[in-house]
């Protein structure tokens, strides 16, 4: 069957946000008395959401209380400097703005906190992505696949017309879950040979890749 409807992962996928999350990490670890981390330290992190993030971020095992209120710390200045930093990666516009030409329906699941990703497809893809859905008190991370199968909802999608695409492990593991092929990104947090090792089987070297892929249906070769 024909995919119509095209979900992304955000962090390492459309954007690049490694800054701006060094920047708002660092700033929780400096206020606690940690040391700093380095952006390919960062790099290592993420994708789990930002409470695992700041967990493997800190040096030692510390209370999970504490990291609730790391996190706090993390929200408060991530949401005023959320976009200092961050960008689409080189060739991420034209692609959205091909599927959408030809008719796609777009959108995005992350592990980014919910408010935090629909300000950032607000702020960059507001003409291209119609569901947008992170992490909240509805919405498990993943590699639950909720995130995914509310997108299929609110775009009025079947699963077996769909296909996602990331950067990491958790979101091969997020569209075996949803029931629907994934397309892994080799311009992101992971490389190809951890994706490999991660079960993940289709590659997107550019963005126009993924384009090519969907028409092709190379997924089902």
């Amino acid at each position: 069957m024909a995919i119509k409807t095209v979900i992304f992962d955000l962090d390492g996928t459309l954007l690049n946000t490694l800054a701006d999350l060094q920047a708002a990490i660092n700033v929780v670890l400096v206020s606690y008395g940690y040391p700093q981390r380095t952006l390919e330290e960062i790099k290592s992190f993420v994708g789990n959401g930002i409470k695992k993030a700041i967990e493997r971020a800190v040096p030692e095992p510390v209370p999970f209380d504490k990291i609730n209120k790391m996190t706090d710390l993390f929200i408060y200045y991530y949401q005023e400097h959320i976009n200092e930093l961050t960008t689409p990666y080189n060739g991420i516009i034209p692609m959205l703005d091909e599927l959408k030409q030809k008719n796609y329906k777009l959108g995005v699941v992350s592990n980014k906190y919910d408010a935090a990703v629909k300000k950032l497809c607000n702020d960059y893809f507001p003409e291209y992505i119609s569901s947008a859905i992170g992490e909240s008190s509805e919405i498990e991370r993943k590699p639950n696949p909720n995130g995914i199968l509310k997108v299929l909802e609110q775009t009025n999608s079947k699963a077996s017309e769909a296909i996602y695409v990331g950067d990491s492990d958790v979101d091969v593991i997020t569209a075996q879950n949803a029931g629907i092929p994934c397309i892994s990104v080799l311009w992101g947090f992971r490389d190809k040979e951890f994706l490999i090792n991660s079960g993940a089987n289709i590659f997107a070297q550019t963005p126009s890749d993924i384009i090519k892929i969907i028409e092709k249906k190379l997924y089902l070769s």
